[in-house]
Protein backbone atom coordinates (compact mmCIF):
# COMPACT_ATOMS: atom_id res chain seq x y z
CA UNK A 1 0.00 0.00 0.00
CA UNK A 2 1.49 3.14 -0.53
CA UNK A 3 1.82 5.94 1.88
CA UNK A 4 2.62 9.44 1.52
CA UNK A 5 6.30 11.75 1.93
CA UNK A 6 5.08 12.48 5.43
CA UNK A 7 4.90 9.13 6.52
CA UNK A 8 8.26 8.31 4.96
CA UNK A 9 10.10 10.74 6.74
CA UNK A 10 8.33 9.48 10.47
CA UNK A 11 9.66 5.81 9.74
CA UNK A 12 13.04 7.57 8.66
CA UNK A 13 13.22 9.28 11.65
CA UNK A 14 11.79 6.45 14.21
CA UNK A 15 14.88 4.18 12.62
CA UNK A 16 17.01 6.73 13.60
CA UNK A 17 16.10 6.33 17.13
CA UNK A 18 15.94 2.89 17.22
CA UNK A 19 19.69 3.06 15.78
CA UNK A 20 20.47 5.02 18.64
CA UNK A 21 18.56 3.13 21.04
CA UNK A 22 20.17 -0.18 20.13
CA UNK A 23 23.64 1.34 20.38
CA UNK A 24 23.59 4.18 23.43
CA UNK A 25 24.75 2.71 26.98
CA UNK A 26 27.28 0.95 28.37
CA UNK A 27 27.65 -3.15 29.40
CA UNK A 28 25.86 -2.15 32.85
CA UNK A 29 22.94 -0.54 31.05
CA UNK A 30 23.17 -3.40 28.72
CA UNK A 31 23.29 -5.76 32.11
CA UNK A 32 20.16 -3.82 33.73
CA UNK A 33 17.97 -4.08 30.78
CA UNK A 34 18.38 -7.97 29.77
CA UNK A 35 18.06 -8.81 33.91
CA UNK A 36 15.66 -11.40 34.46
CA UNK A 37 13.99 -10.17 31.34
CA UNK A 38 12.92 -12.31 27.86
CA UNK A 39 14.81 -10.88 25.03
CA UNK A 40 11.01 -9.11 24.32
CA UNK A 41 10.52 -7.64 27.45
CA UNK A 42 14.13 -6.00 27.08
CA UNK A 43 12.78 -4.78 23.50
CA UNK A 44 9.86 -3.39 24.99
CA UNK A 45 12.21 -1.86 27.88
CA UNK A 46 14.33 -0.09 25.21
CA UNK A 47 11.66 1.30 23.28
CA UNK A 48 10.47 3.13 26.32
CA UNK A 49 14.19 4.60 27.19
CA UNK A 50 14.04 6.21 23.62
CA UNK A 51 10.46 7.76 23.99
CA UNK A 52 9.13 5.37 21.06
CA UNK A 53 6.22 3.84 23.48
CA UNK A 54 5.09 7.48 22.55
CA UNK A 55 4.66 7.33 18.76
CA UNK A 56 2.23 6.12 17.19
CA UNK A 57 3.75 3.19 15.50
CA UNK A 58 5.56 2.43 18.84
CA UNK A 59 2.11 2.49 20.53
CA UNK A 60 0.97 0.29 17.31
CA UNK A 61 3.41 -2.59 17.86
CA UNK A 62 2.91 -2.84 21.54
CA UNK A 63 -0.87 -3.42 21.03
CA UNK A 64 0.24 -5.87 17.76
CA UNK A 65 1.37 -7.70 20.46
CA UNK A 66 -1.16 -7.94 22.98
CA UNK A 67 -3.67 -8.55 20.30
CA UNK A 68 -2.13 -11.63 18.90
CA UNK A 69 -2.63 -12.69 22.52
CA UNK A 70 -6.09 -12.07 22.60
CA UNK A 71 -7.32 -12.90 18.81
CA UNK A 72 -5.08 -15.87 18.36
CA UNK A 73 -6.06 -18.40 15.77
CA UNK A 74 -5.86 -21.90 16.54
CA UNK A 75 -3.98 -24.16 14.66
CA UNK A 76 -3.68 -27.83 14.36
CA UNK A 77 -0.61 -29.79 14.55
CA UNK A 78 1.77 -30.06 12.22
CA UNK A 79 1.60 -26.80 10.75
CA UNK A 80 3.58 -24.65 8.09
CA UNK A 81 2.25 -20.72 7.15
CA UNK A 82 4.42 -18.47 4.97
CA UNK A 83 3.58 -14.70 5.05
CA UNK A 84 4.70 -11.27 5.44
CA UNK A 85 5.94 -8.56 7.78
CA UNK A 86 5.67 -5.07 6.44
CA UNK A 87 7.78 -2.21 7.76
CA UNK A 88 4.98 0.10 8.12
CA UNK A 89 2.31 -1.90 9.50
CA UNK A 90 2.94 -3.61 12.65
CA UNK A 91 1.99 -6.92 13.12
CA UNK A 92 2.03 -9.54 15.73
CA UNK A 93 1.00 -13.61 15.04
CA UNK A 94 -1.04 -15.09 17.69
CA UNK A 95 -1.35 -19.42 17.02
CA UNK A 96 -3.22 -21.29 19.23
CA UNK A 97 -2.26 -24.47 20.44
CA UNK A 98 -4.60 -27.71 22.20
CA UNK A 99 -0.98 -28.93 23.88
CA UNK A 100 -1.05 -32.15 25.70
CA UNK A 101 1.53 -32.74 28.71
CA UNK A 102 4.33 -34.84 27.56
CA UNK A 103 4.45 -33.70 24.52
CA UNK A 104 7.67 -31.27 23.32
CA UNK A 105 6.67 -28.31 21.07
CA UNK A 106 9.11 -27.11 18.73
CA UNK A 107 8.84 -24.15 16.75
CA UNK A 108 11.47 -23.28 13.62
CA UNK A 109 11.12 -19.77 12.44
CA UNK A 110 12.68 -18.56 8.80
CA UNK A 111 13.30 -15.17 7.80
CA UNK A 112 14.12 -13.71 4.36
CA UNK A 113 14.97 -9.87 4.69
CA UNK A 114 17.00 -7.33 2.89
CA UNK A 115 18.16 -6.06 6.67
CA UNK A 116 18.81 -8.07 9.39
CA UNK A 117 15.71 -8.69 11.18
CA UNK A 118 15.00 -9.85 14.95
CA UNK A 119 11.93 -11.49 15.26
CA UNK A 120 10.60 -12.60 19.07
CA UNK A 121 8.90 -15.83 19.61
CA UNK A 122 7.23 -16.33 22.78
CA UNK A 123 5.04 -19.16 24.38
CA UNK A 124 2.31 -18.74 26.69
CA UNK A 125 -0.19 -21.29 28.91
CA UNK A 126 -3.88 -20.77 28.92
CA UNK A 127 -5.81 -17.80 26.79
CA UNK A 128 -7.81 -15.97 29.93
CA UNK A 129 -4.77 -14.94 31.59
CA UNK A 130 -1.83 -16.40 29.45
CA UNK A 131 1.07 -17.06 31.58
CA UNK A 132 4.76 -16.65 29.58
CA UNK A 133 6.69 -19.96 30.12
CA UNK A 134 9.07 -19.93 27.25
CA UNK A 135 10.89 -17.67 24.56
CA UNK A 136 13.36 -18.17 21.90
CA UNK A 137 17.24 -17.36 21.23
CA UNK A 138 16.33 -14.44 18.55
CA UNK A 139 19.80 -15.17 16.81
CA UNK A 140 18.17 -19.00 16.47
CA UNK A 141 14.92 -18.50 15.03
CA UNK A 142 13.95 -21.79 17.43
CA UNK A 143 11.93 -22.85 20.40
CA UNK A 144 11.31 -26.29 22.17
CA UNK A 145 9.06 -26.25 25.18
CA UNK A 146 8.12 -29.37 26.67
CA UNK A 147 4.42 -29.10 28.34
CA UNK A 148 3.52 -28.92 31.68
CA UNK A 149 -0.17 -28.82 31.68
CA UNK A 150 -3.21 -29.98 29.49
CA UNK A 151 -4.18 -27.17 28.37
CA UNK A 152 -4.30 -24.33 25.65
CA UNK A 153 -1.03 -22.95 24.91
CA UNK A 154 -0.37 -19.30 22.58
CA UNK A 155 2.56 -19.06 20.49
CA UNK A 156 3.15 -14.92 19.65
CA UNK A 157 5.90 -14.30 16.78
CA UNK A 158 7.01 -10.60 16.62
CA UNK A 159 9.33 -8.86 14.72
CA UNK A 160 10.79 -5.82 16.12
CA UNK A 161 9.92 -2.44 14.77
CA UNK A 162 10.60 -1.18 11.12
CA UNK A 163 11.46 -4.22 9.34
CA UNK A 164 10.31 -5.99 6.47
CA UNK A 165 10.74 -9.46 5.14
CA UNK A 166 8.74 -13.25 4.42
CA UNK A 167 8.52 -15.32 7.04
CA UNK A 168 7.82 -19.11 7.16
CA UNK A 169 6.78 -20.48 10.24
CA UNK A 170 6.51 -24.07 11.12
CA UNK A 171 5.51 -25.54 14.23
CA UNK A 172 5.10 -29.48 15.48
CA UNK A 173 4.94 -31.83 18.57
CA UNK A 174 7.26 -35.00 19.52
CA UNK A 175 7.49 -36.74 22.41
CA UNK A 176 9.16 -36.23 25.51
CA UNK A 177 10.19 -39.93 25.62
CA UNK A 178 11.40 -42.42 24.19
CA UNK A 179 9.82 -45.77 23.33
CA UNK A 180 9.76 -48.30 26.06
CA UNK A 181 9.55 -51.18 23.86
CA UNK A 182 13.04 -52.28 21.16
CA UNK A 183 11.52 -51.76 17.65
CA UNK A 184 7.86 -50.84 18.54
CA UNK A 185 6.24 -47.14 18.34
CA UNK A 186 3.21 -45.14 19.77
CA UNK A 187 1.28 -47.18 17.07
CA UNK A 188 1.64 -50.93 18.54
CA UNK A 189 -0.27 -49.41 21.73
CA UNK A 190 -3.72 -51.78 22.10
CA UNK A 191 -4.80 -50.72 25.57
CA UNK A 192 -5.12 -46.69 26.00
CA UNK A 193 -5.27 -45.01 29.26
CA UNK A 194 -8.89 -44.98 30.97
CA UNK A 195 -9.84 -48.23 29.55
CA UNK A 196 -12.20 -50.23 32.25
CA UNK A 197 -10.60 -52.75 34.01
CA UNK A 198 -11.81 -55.26 36.64
CA UNK A 199 -15.07 -55.18 35.30
CA UNK A 200 -15.27 -51.02 35.27
CA UNK A 201 -14.36 -50.92 39.42
CA UNK A 202 -10.72 -49.48 38.07
CA UNK A 203 -9.81 -47.60 34.91
CA UNK A 204 -6.54 -48.20 33.64
CA UNK A 205 -3.50 -46.08 34.49
CA UNK A 206 -1.00 -46.09 31.52
CA UNK A 207 -0.84 -48.03 28.25
CA UNK A 208 -0.31 -51.59 27.06
CA UNK A 209 2.25 -51.98 24.47
CA UNK A 210 1.54 -55.91 23.01
CA UNK A 211 5.32 -57.31 21.41
CA UNK A 212 6.36 -60.98 21.47
CA UNK A 213 7.94 -62.45 24.73
CA UNK A 214 11.48 -61.74 25.43
CA UNK A 215 11.19 -58.04 23.02
CA UNK A 216 13.76 -55.78 25.19
CA UNK A 217 11.94 -53.60 27.49
CA UNK A 218 14.23 -50.33 27.49
CA UNK A 219 14.43 -47.05 29.54
CA UNK A 220 12.31 -44.56 28.03
CA UNK A 221 14.67 -41.71 29.73
CA UNK A 222 18.02 -41.54 31.75
CA UNK A 223 17.65 -41.75 35.22
CA UNK A 224 17.88 -43.89 38.42
CA UNK A 225 16.19 -47.82 39.00
CA UNK A 226 14.68 -47.24 42.49
CA UNK A 227 12.53 -50.38 42.27
CA UNK A 228 13.14 -54.09 41.02
CA UNK A 229 10.94 -56.47 42.47
CA UNK A 230 7.60 -58.35 42.48
CA UNK A 231 4.04 -57.61 42.91
CA UNK A 232 0.69 -59.51 43.06
CA UNK A 233 -0.87 -56.78 40.11
CA UNK A 234 2.15 -56.01 38.45
CA UNK A 235 3.98 -59.22 38.29
CA UNK A 236 7.66 -58.54 37.88
CA UNK A 237 8.27 -54.49 37.95
CA UNK A 238 10.81 -51.56 36.94
CA UNK A 239 10.64 -48.17 38.57
CA UNK A 240 12.61 -46.17 36.87
CA UNK A 241 12.61 -42.26 38.50
CA UNK A 242 13.09 -39.46 36.11
CA UNK A 243 14.51 -36.65 37.92
CA UNK A 244 14.13 -33.97 34.84
CA UNK A 245 10.51 -34.38 34.77
CA UNK A 246 9.81 -35.28 38.63
CA UNK A 247 8.39 -38.20 37.33
CA UNK A 248 8.33 -42.51 37.94
CA UNK A 249 8.24 -44.13 35.09
CA UNK A 250 6.52 -48.22 35.61
CA UNK A 251 7.05 -50.86 33.46
CA UNK A 252 5.10 -54.61 34.43
CA UNK A 253 4.43 -57.57 33.67
CA UNK A 254 7.64 -58.66 32.82
CA UNK A 255 8.58 -61.98 32.04
CA UNK A 256 12.13 -61.08 33.75
CA UNK A 257 14.35 -57.69 34.60
CA UNK A 258 17.47 -56.89 33.56
CA UNK A 259 18.44 -54.03 36.20
CA UNK A 260 19.17 -53.58 39.68
CA UNK A 261 18.22 -50.67 42.62
CA UNK A 262 20.41 -47.32 42.55
CA UNK A 263 21.49 -48.56 38.97
CA UNK A 264 21.73 -45.55 36.83
CA UNK A 265 20.58 -45.45 33.25
CA UNK A 266 20.95 -44.12 29.84
CA UNK A 267 17.56 -43.55 27.23
CA UNK A 268 17.53 -46.95 25.53
CA UNK A 269 18.98 -49.17 28.00
CA UNK A 270 17.69 -52.59 28.40
CA UNK A 271 15.86 -53.24 31.85
CA UNK A 272 14.13 -56.51 31.08
CA UNK A 273 11.70 -58.07 28.67
CA UNK A 274 8.73 -58.64 27.86
CA UNK A 275 5.77 -60.96 29.53
CA UNK A 276 2.73 -61.58 30.99
CA UNK A 277 3.43 -62.01 34.70
CA UNK A 278 0.86 -60.73 37.66
CA UNK A 279 -2.98 -60.45 37.00
CA UNK A 280 -1.58 -60.44 33.14
CA UNK A 281 -1.24 -63.89 32.86
CA UNK A 282 -3.03 -65.94 30.58
CA UNK A 283 -2.97 -62.74 28.02
CA UNK A 284 -0.68 -62.48 25.36
CA UNK A 285 2.91 -60.76 26.45
CA UNK A 286 2.70 -57.11 26.69
CA UNK A 287 4.33 -54.05 28.69
CA UNK A 288 2.53 -51.89 30.90
CA UNK A 289 4.24 -48.79 30.96
CA UNK A 290 2.93 -45.79 33.79
CA UNK A 291 4.07 -42.59 34.57
CA UNK A 292 3.52 -41.34 37.84
CA UNK A 293 4.13 -37.04 38.84
CA UNK A 294 5.53 -36.14 42.34
CA UNK A 295 2.82 -35.65 44.36
CA UNK A 296 0.02 -35.66 41.88
CA UNK A 297 -0.34 -39.52 40.70
CA UNK A 298 -0.91 -40.88 37.23
CA UNK A 299 -0.90 -39.26 34.11
CA UNK A 300 -1.65 -40.36 30.29
CA UNK A 301 1.65 -41.74 28.62
CA UNK A 302 0.30 -42.09 25.48
CA UNK A 303 1.32 -37.92 24.40
CA UNK A 304 4.80 -38.34 25.76
CA UNK A 305 5.25 -41.51 23.52
CA UNK A 306 3.38 -40.39 20.55
CA UNK A 307 5.38 -39.56 17.60
CA UNK A 308 3.38 -37.82 14.41
CA UNK A 309 4.73 -39.35 11.47
CA UNK A 310 2.47 -37.04 9.23
CA UNK A 311 4.47 -33.54 7.50
CA UNK A 312 3.14 -29.92 7.45
CA UNK A 313 1.67 -29.74 3.89
CA UNK A 314 3.89 -27.21 1.52
CA UNK A 315 2.49 -23.61 0.95
CA UNK A 316 0.67 -24.41 -2.66
CA UNK A 317 -0.66 -20.46 -3.46
CA UNK A 318 0.08 -18.01 -5.42
CA UNK A 319 2.49 -16.36 -2.83
CA UNK A 320 2.81 -13.20 -4.81
CA UNK A 321 -0.60 -13.09 -3.22
CA UNK A 322 0.94 -12.41 0.24
CA UNK A 323 1.11 -8.97 1.52
CA UNK A 324 -1.47 -8.16 -0.95
CA UNK A 325 -5.26 -7.03 -1.80
CA UNK A 326 -7.75 -9.93 -3.24
CA UNK A 327 -11.14 -9.88 -3.36
CA UNK A 328 -13.64 -12.77 -3.19
CA UNK A 329 -14.50 -13.99 -6.78
CA UNK A 330 -17.40 -16.33 -6.45
CA UNK A 331 -21.15 -15.19 -5.70
CA UNK A 332 -20.18 -16.12 -1.49
CA UNK A 333 -17.39 -17.78 0.26
CA UNK A 334 -17.01 -19.16 3.61
CA UNK A 335 -14.29 -17.88 5.93
CA UNK A 336 -13.52 -20.18 8.77
CA UNK A 337 -11.10 -19.73 11.75
CA UNK A 338 -8.77 -22.74 10.52
CA UNK A 339 -7.30 -23.60 7.36
CA UNK A 340 -9.88 -26.72 6.51
CA UNK A 341 -13.32 -27.17 5.49
CA UNK A 342 -13.70 -29.30 8.50
CA UNK A 343 -13.65 -25.71 10.88
CA UNK A 344 -16.22 -23.94 12.14
CA UNK A 345 -17.16 -20.68 9.80
CA UNK A 346 -16.98 -17.46 10.46
CA UNK A 347 -18.14 -15.24 8.64
CA UNK A 348 -19.61 -16.13 4.80
CA UNK A 349 -18.88 -12.66 2.59
CA UNK A 350 -20.37 -11.46 -0.30
CA UNK A 351 -18.97 -11.06 -3.81
CA UNK A 352 -16.20 -9.01 -4.41
CA UNK A 353 -15.27 -8.27 -0.50
CA UNK A 354 -11.75 -6.85 -0.59
CA UNK A 355 -8.99 -8.85 1.63
CA UNK A 356 -5.60 -8.55 2.78
CA UNK A 357 -3.88 -11.67 2.41
CA UNK A 358 -0.95 -11.91 5.71
CA UNK A 359 -0.17 -15.55 5.17
CA UNK A 360 -0.50 -18.85 3.55
CA UNK A 361 -0.66 -22.24 4.56
CA UNK A 362 -0.98 -25.37 2.38
CA UNK A 363 -3.93 -24.01 -0.37
CA UNK A 364 -5.57 -21.53 2.19
CA UNK A 365 -4.99 -18.03 2.60
CA UNK A 366 -5.07 -15.90 5.51
CA UNK A 367 -6.23 -12.90 5.28
CA UNK A 368 -7.91 -10.03 7.18
CA UNK A 369 -10.87 -8.66 6.49
CA UNK A 370 -12.30 -5.22 6.19
CA UNK A 371 -13.44 -5.25 10.02
CA UNK A 372 -9.39 -6.31 11.32
CA UNK A 373 -10.25 -9.36 11.82
CA UNK A 374 -8.17 -12.41 10.32
CA UNK A 375 -9.46 -15.89 9.53
CA UNK A 376 -8.20 -18.39 6.31
CA UNK A 377 -9.71 -18.41 3.26
CA UNK A 378 -9.53 -21.34 0.14
CA UNK A 379 -7.62 -19.39 -2.21
CA UNK A 380 -9.66 -21.14 -5.04
CA UNK A 381 -12.41 -18.45 -3.84
CA UNK A 382 -10.62 -15.48 -4.00
CA UNK A 383 -8.72 -12.90 -7.14
CA UNK A 384 -6.13 -10.54 -7.24
CA UNK A 385 -8.05 -6.67 -6.98
CA UNK A 386 -5.87 -4.80 -9.30
CA UNK A 387 -8.53 -5.09 -11.60
CA UNK A 388 -11.33 -2.59 -11.45
CA UNK A 389 -14.57 -3.55 -11.18
CA UNK A 390 -16.21 -0.67 -12.67
CA UNK A 391 -15.43 3.28 -12.59
CA UNK A 392 -17.35 5.80 -11.08
CA UNK A 393 -16.98 9.73 -9.96
CA UNK A 394 -17.51 10.77 -6.39
CA UNK A 395 -21.24 12.74 -6.02
CA UNK A 396 -19.28 14.81 -3.12
CA UNK A 397 -15.93 16.01 -1.59
CA UNK A 398 -14.96 12.83 0.66
CA UNK A 399 -12.03 11.08 2.82
CA UNK A 400 -10.07 8.71 1.11
CA UNK A 401 -9.95 5.96 4.89
CA UNK A 402 -7.20 3.98 5.54
CA UNK A 403 -10.49 1.17 7.10
CA UNK A 404 -13.84 0.77 6.54
CA UNK A 405 -14.50 2.51 9.59
CA UNK A 406 -16.18 6.14 10.11
CA UNK A 407 -13.08 6.30 12.88
CA UNK A 408 -10.62 5.67 10.68
CA UNK A 409 -8.15 8.21 9.94
CA UNK A 410 -8.11 9.97 6.33
CA UNK A 411 -5.36 9.21 3.67
CA UNK A 412 -6.00 11.95 1.62
CA UNK A 413 -9.39 13.78 0.56
CA UNK A 414 -11.06 13.66 -2.72
CA UNK A 415 -12.64 16.21 -4.26
CA UNK A 416 -15.88 15.89 -5.91
CA UNK A 417 -16.31 14.79 -9.38
CA UNK A 418 -13.04 12.76 -9.12
CA UNK A 419 -13.06 9.70 -10.68
CA UNK A 420 -11.90 6.40 -8.85
CA UNK A 421 -11.55 2.79 -9.98
CA UNK A 422 -13.99 0.26 -7.91
CA UNK A 423 -12.39 -2.33 -6.28
CA UNK A 424 -14.44 -4.08 -3.88
CA UNK A 425 -16.87 -3.38 -1.01
CA UNK A 426 -17.95 -3.72 1.99
CA UNK A 427 -20.56 -2.99 4.90
CA UNK A 428 -21.31 0.42 3.07
CA UNK A 429 -18.04 0.99 2.26
CA UNK A 430 -16.42 1.06 -1.30
CA UNK A 431 -12.84 -0.25 -1.66
CA UNK A 432 -11.39 2.40 -4.81
CA UNK A 433 -8.10 3.71 -6.29
CA UNK A 434 -7.83 7.17 -7.06
CA UNK A 435 -6.51 8.75 -9.79
CA UNK A 436 -2.93 8.83 -8.09
CA UNK A 437 -3.47 4.99 -7.55
CA UNK A 438 -3.78 5.30 -3.92
CA UNK A 439 -6.30 2.82 -2.26
CA UNK A 440 -8.32 3.52 0.21
CA UNK A 441 -11.95 3.29 1.25
CA UNK A 442 -15.15 5.60 0.67
CA UNK A 443 -17.99 5.50 2.01
CA UNK A 444 -20.90 4.03 -0.24
CA UNK A 445 -23.48 6.66 -0.52
CA UNK A 446 -20.50 9.41 -1.99
CA UNK A 447 -20.19 7.68 -4.89
CA UNK A 448 -22.73 8.89 -8.07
Amino acid sequence: MLFKRSNRLNILFLSFLLLIAASCGGPQTLRTVFKDQTPYEAYVSKLKDAKLDQTALGQDWLRAGEKALQDSITVTLPFKETGYFSADKPKALGYKIDAKRGERIVVNLEVKARQAMQVFMDMFEGTATPKHVAYSDTVVNTLVYEVENDSQHILRVQPELLRSGQYTVTIKSEPTLGFPVAGKTSRNIASIWGDPRDNGARSHEGVDVFAKRGTPVVAASPGIITRVNTTPRGGKVVWLADYDRRQNLYYAHLDSQAVTAGQRVEKGDTLGFVGNTGNARGTNPHLHFGIYRYGQGPTNPYPYLHENKTSAPPVQVDASKIGNWVRVSARAANVRQQPSTKSKVYKQLPQHTPLFVTAAYASWFRVELPNGTEAYIASSLVETAAKPIKYEKLAAQADLLDEASIKAPAKDSLGAGSKVAVLGGFNGYTFVKSETGERGWVRKESLL
